[in-house]
């Protein structure tokens, strides 16, 4: 893939959310590449629990939902996924932004782990266990990228290998067909952990909040932290209240615990207290 539409001749701009997961991806990849050559048995030791193994998820490695997506064992599918990474991503994060593209990749990763842990499980519960697969790689996070363009840019068109121009919601479709028919081999884990990125693109793009989970979050957080600052001056208030009758003196304070002047005026540090 090499560009959007018709109009577009070259990659999006290499920055912010985009560029920081492409980067860890690629350390990543010459992390494991050096450990390999260099046969540093405690890296790569480190590097096969960072797979995502269904089975060892279950027994209760409840990292490998998070980090298998950093593991890359092979060099074109590493740049395939990389590339896309830096096309999706970065067209997505100049019309939705940082937040709105870090929640997205998150969730679809995680969505993919958490569909291909579940297909295990239910295989073992049903007495039909699953070829073990080791989970590598991002594409469970690109196809929640995909998924996302599809949803949102449906129309749009990219030129695909240089050639051929396809719309996006086309181009969604024929990823998750052939994700469909890998559910029939071998591989079918690894399917599903694709199939489940889309899956949690798509929830993410329909109840999302327009600027990301995370600016949801930092939002609830400030507001508590607020909330228990202003608990705080109330309760300062009340015990200063209660010292100053001792003194003879009557003081007063409003709902927000700032001080009342005997005119009436309050005083407002909101440099202190907001």
């Amino acid at each position: 893939m090499a560009r959007f539409g018709s109009a577009q001749l070259s990659f999006p701009e290499f920055s912010g959310t985009t560029r920081r997961l492409v980067l860890w991806n690629l350390v990543a990849y010459f992390v494991l590449l050096l450990a390999d050559a260099a046969h540093l048995e405690p890296v790569l030791w480190v590097f096969a629990h960072l797979k995502l193994h269904p089975d060892m998820v279950v027994a209760g490695a409840v990292w490998q939902p998070l980090t298998y997506s950093l593991v890359h064992p092979l060099l074109w599918t590493t740049l395939f996924e990389l590339i896309s990474l830096w096309f999706l991503g970065g067209f997505l994060e100049a019309l939705h932004g940082s937040r709105w593209l870090s929640g997205l990749y998150a969730v679809s990763v995680l969505g993919a782990a958490a569909l291909a842990v579940l297909i295990y499980a239910l295989g073992q519960l049903a007495g039909q266990p699953q070829p073990l697969v080791a989970i590598t790689g991002c594409m469970g996070g690109i196809f929640g990228l995909i998924t996302a363009i599809a949803l949102l840019h449906g129309n749009l068109e990219f030129q695909l290998f240089f050639v051929v121009n396809i719309k996006a919601k086309y181009l969604a479709i024929i990823y998750i067909l052939i994700a469909l028919a890998q559910t029939f081999g071998d591989q079918r884990i690894y399917a599903f952990a694709q199939l489940g990125g889309a899956l949690a693109g798509l929830i993410y793009v329909r109840y999302a909040p327009r600027r990301g989970f995370g600016f949801v979050l930092s939002e609830q957080w400030y507001g508590l932290r607020n909330g228990y600052y202003r608990w705080k001056r109330r309760r300062a208030a009340s015990k200063f209240q209660v010292y100053m009758k001792k003194q003879g003196r009557t003081v007063r304070f409003d709902g927000q615990g700032r001080l009342i002047d005997e005119d009436g005026e309050k005083h407002d540090d909101r440099s202190r207290w907001n």
